[in-house]
């Protein structure tokens, strides 16, 4: 039984920073492709961030340079170091394993920036 568990989401402060992480089991995590989505209400599913079995990176334009995703795979864990938050951050986050065709979806973890 695949299970990704996402955990941090809560509700921050316009320029507050805010950690999410994703623990995964029932796979072989260090293979896979590990990625953060998020979805605001009324808009579309959108990639926040990835990171490769081999560790790179890639990011959405909007969240470049305040975000890093991050891996440990002795943990089985993907992060997501989010800073200067905005709220236009608000939005579902999702945390996503990803091998070849095959990909498995987390619940969400709810991220709301706001004052």
């Amino acid at each position: 039984q695949v299970q990704l568990v996402e955990s941090g989401g809560g509700l921050v402060q316009p320029g507050g920073s805010l950690q999410l992480s994703c623990t995964v089991s029932g796979l072989r995590f260090s293979i896979h492709a590990m990625g953060w989505y998020r979805q605001a209400p009324g808009k579309q599913r959108e990639l926040v961030a990835l990171i490769n079995s081999d560790g790179g990176t890639n990011y959405a334009d909007s969240v470049k340079d305040r975000f890093t995703i991050s891996r440990d795979n002795a943990k089985n864990t993907v992060y997501l170091q989010m800073n200067s938050l905005k709220p236009e951050d608000t939005a579902l986050y999702y945390c996503t394993a990803r091998r070849t065709t095959v990909a498995y979806w987390g619940k969400g973890t709810l991220v709301t920036v706001s004052s």
